[in-house]
């Protein structure tokens, strides 16, 4: 197949999870529902350990933090389940980037893919992209507003197997905003090469521009369910094949 993307340079590939390796419907047609649909009840099982209540305690204070400005806030007194739970179902009426809630809902998935609930969706051109990519020595990595956690469970329990060898490293909002610039530096060195050695890949032309500002080889990914975008500022595909 002729690629129309071509770059000697290019050592490392970063990719976005929603609307490029993998359907926007699965991410809000699937995950967000289940993690709804499950949140009481893993509460209720699992507030007590440790790293259930290192999360809640994250969405405490973030809720105390925005307490003050947001009259909207459901009550939340700190140590009620009630409570906990209201502002969760909050973060994501709002679809939230919150680091807490990410990493909750990730907790909540892994329950779903461990069952065999759960199994990820990924475009049909994202696997033979990745062995091509690999054996080509390109290093591939993620980057994410989904915890690092959710993303090794979307590549760990996909349809076609698990993924996870072929993925070097990931990256969630802890590294940053992905509408930053400073979070591609970060990851740049995080991976120990220069920017300009990277591909981002992303539906969403902000991170493009954040990533392209510090220093990134940048493609916008089109794809079947991703918001539509008419006057499109750089260069599109419509399939993994079309690179490498």
């Amino acid at each position: 197949m002729n690629r129309h993307f071509q770059d000697p340079g290019v050592q490392a590939i970063l990719l976005d999870i929603e609307g490029t390796v993998a359907p926007v419907e699965f991410v809000y047609g699937v995950l967000f529902p289940f993690a709804r649909e499950h949140l009481r009840s893993y509460l209720q099982d699992a507030a007590q350990a440790a790293a259930v209540r290192s999360d809640l305690q994250d969405l405490y204070q973030e809720y105390r933090a925005e307490q003050p400005q947001n009259p909207r806030l459901p009550d939340w007194s700190g140590d009620t389940l009630e409570g906990a739970i209201a502002y969760v179902e909050f973060l994501m009426d709002c679809d939230r980037k919150s680091p807490g809630l990410k990493s909750l809902q990730g907790k909540i998935w892994t329950q779903g893919y461990q069952a065999g609930t759960l199994q990820s969706q990924l475009f049909p051109d994202v696997v033979p992209a990745l062995f091509r990519w690999r054996e080509q020595g390109k290093q591939i990595f993620i980057f994410s507003s989904g915890s690092v956690q959710a993303q090794q469970l979307i590549f760990r329990y996909a349809e076609q197997g698990d993924l996870t060898a072929h993925i070097r490293g990931y990256f969630d909002t802890k590294t940053g905003p992905k509408k930053e610039a400073s979070s591609y530096r970060a990851i740049a060195a995080a991976i120990g090469n220069p920017p300009e050695t990277l591909l981002f890949i992303s539906d969403v032309e902000a991170e493009l521009e954040a990533a392209q500002a510090a220093g990134l080889k940048v493609l916008l990914s089109v794809r079947p369910g991703n918001e539509p975008i008419l006057n499109p500022t750089f260069r599109t595909l419509t399939s993994l094949d079309q690179v490498f």
